[in-house]
C-alpha cells in the first residue's frame, strides 16, 4: 500500500485548502488515516484522525471547528478541509496510516507504519 498526499499551496490568512491523501488497494476496515504537520524546526504534530470501522474522527484543539476530516471509500481517499487557516498552520503536512487503533493511540504518531509525502502549506499574514 503506497500513500498519495496532494493538494497543499499557499493561501493568505483566512483562506482555504483541501488536502487529499488517496491510498493504493482496497478500503481496509482496520485502518486509521491520519494527518501529520511539521513546522520548521518544530516537533511533528497531530492535526486530525479518521478511523474507518466507526467513522470516528479526532482533531487536535489548535485545529477543531476550522479544519474537518472525511472519506471518500470509492476513491480509499481521506481528505483533510482546512477552513479560517492562520499563519500558525504554515507546515509540511504528512497523511500516515495505522492499523486497529485504538482511541488513545490516534495522536501519537509512532503507532503509523506507513507514511506518505509531505505537502506543504504556507499561510501568508
Amino acid at each position: 500500500v503506497q500513500l498519495q498526499a496532494s493538494g497543499g499551496g499557499s493561501v493568505q490568512a483566512g483562506g482555504s485548502l483541501r488536502l487529499s491523501c488517496a491510498a493504493s488497494g482496497r478500503p481496509d476496515r482496520a485502518n486509521t488515516m491520519t494527518w501529520f504537520r511539521q513546522a520548521p524546526g518544530k516537533d511533528l504534530e497531530f492535526v486530525a484522525g479518521f478511523r474507518w470501522r466507526d467513522r470516528s474522527t479526532q482533531y487536535a484543539e489548535s485545529v477543531r471547528g476550522r479544519f474537518s476530516i472525511s472519506r471518500d471509500t470509492s476513491e480509499n481517499t481521506v481528505y483533510l478541509q482546512m477552513n479560517s487557516l492562520k499563519p500558525e498552520d504554515t507546515a509540511a503536512y504528512y497523511c500516515a496510516v495505522g492499523r486497529n487503533l485504538i482511541t488513545s493511540s490516534i495522536s501519537s504518531s509512532r503507532h503509523y507504519n506507513l507514511w506518505g509525502q509531505g505537502t506543504q502549506v504556507t499561510v501568508s499574514s
